[in-house]
């Protein structure tokens, strides 16, 4: 049995985010067994929809996904692919139960990372990925607050992109605090060849 869920996506003002219909089909048991959600959009709660979701097939677009409801939790990042038995793979207990979708950009990036919280200590400029903090600019404690002019990021609580991981959309973020005093060590572009 199959849910669907048909929804917008939002639209961007600027040139360089190109919106894309993005489809993943979420399954209440690994190995895409038990009945299944077809999602084109964010969902705030997939409870409605499913009691659980343990595997998914996304068929296109980028995503983000949440161990809770309300883009809260833990996030996992999904590109086109098939997730048989993701738990495992990521190696939680809980089920997904938010996702949202990330818009495709096309253009430059360009991120200010700081040392410190609210836009103090060192700062950069970046726009390429940067595999550790601690390597190529010595920040004992990476990266702890960040302004995204363009494109859309992730960044890892380890070097060499391991460990969770937080996805950035354009926007200020002065501190990581409320993440449960996360600190960032890597970061990459979310490339539009991964759509």
């Amino acid at each position: 049995m199959s849910v669907h869920q048909q929804a917008t996506a939002p639209t961007y003002g600027t040139d360089t985010r190109i919106v894309t219909m993005g489809r993943v089909i979420f399954y209440e048991d690994r190995n895409f067994q038990g009945r299944s959600y077809e999602c084109s959009g964010d969902c705030s709660d997939m409870f409605s929809y499913l009691s659980r979701c343990h595997s998914c097939r996304v068929e296109s677009g980028c995503w983000m996904v949440y161990d809770r409801p309300n883009y809260m939790g833990n996030q996992y990042f999904m590109r086109r692919g098939e997730y048989a038995d993701y738990m495992s793979m990521w190696g939680y207990n809980n089920c997904i139960r938010s996702c949202r979708m990330i818009p495709m950009h096309r253009g430059s990036y360009r991120m200010r990372v700081y040392e410190r919280e609210n836009f103090m200590g060192q700062m950069m400029e970046m726009s390429d990925d940067c595999d550790s903090f601690m390597d190529r600019y010595q920040w004992s404690n990476g990266c702890m607050s960040c302004h995204v002019f363009d494109g859309h990021w992730l960044m890892y609580e380890h070097p060499h992109y391991r460990g969770r991981m937080w996805y950035f959309g354009p926007g200020e973020y002065r501190s990581f605090r409320d993440w449960g005093g996360m600190r960032f060590m890597s970061m990459r572009r979310i490339m539009d060849s991964w759509y």
